[in-house]
C-alpha cells in the first residue's frame, strides 16, 4: 500500500495532539470494534475555533487525516468546520488508499460531534445545525475497519 508523502509526514508528525483543559466542544467517534477511536477537542469563541486537540486511536491513515483534519479548521469559523468533508481532508493529504477511505470519515464525524456539543452545553439543540453526525461504516459493512486490512 502506498502513502502519499503528506499523510507519511501527519502520521509521523501529527499536529494538534493532545487533550484541550479549556474546551468546551469535545466529541468521540468510533467504534472500538473496529479499533478505530478519535475525540476531537474544540475551543470556540465568538463562532470561531481558536484551537483544537485530537487524540486517535486508531491506523495511521486515522492519525493522519486527524492531523490534517485539525490543521484545516484551526482558526476557522464554526460553519466553514462543519462543511468540512471527508474527500477534502483526503484531497489535502493527496489521496488515501481506497481501503483506507473509510478512515478518513471519523475526521468529519468527530468535528460535527465536537461542535454538537458545543451547542448542547449552550443549550442549543445541536441537530437542525450540524445534522446527523452518522456512524463508522466500517463496523457495519463487515469489511472490519483498518485494523483487518
Amino acid at each position: 500500500m502506498l502513502y502519499s508523502e503528506k499523510v507519511m509526514d501527519h502520521f509521523a508528525n501529527p499536529r494538534n495532539v493532545g487533550e484541550l483543559a479549556d474546551a468546551n466542544g469535545v466529541g468521540e467517534v468510533g467504534n472500538a470494534k473496529c479499533g478505530d477511536i478519535m475525540k476531537m477537542y474544540l475551543k470556540i469563541n465568538n463562532g470561531m475555533i481558536e484551537d483544537v486537540k485530537f487524540k486517535t486511536f486508531g491506523c495511521g491513515a486515522a492519525i493522519a487525516t486527524s492531523s490534517m483534519a485539525t490543521e484545516l479548521i484551526k482558526g476557522k469559523s464554526m460553519d466553514d468546520a462543519l462543511k468540512l468533508t471527508n474527500k477534502a481532508v483526503m484531497e489535502a493529504l493527496d489521496g488515501l488508499p481506497p481501503v483506507k477511505v473509510h478512515c478518513s470519515v471519523l475526521a468529519e464525524q468527530a468535528i460535527k460531534a465536537a461542535i454538537s456539543d458545543y451547542y448542547t452545553r449552550m443549550g442549543v439543540d445541536p441537530r437542525p445545525i450540524v445534522g446527523d453526525i452518522g456512524d463508522c461504516e466500517a463496523c457495519h459493512t463487515g469489511d472490519g475497519g483498518c485494523d483487518h486490512h
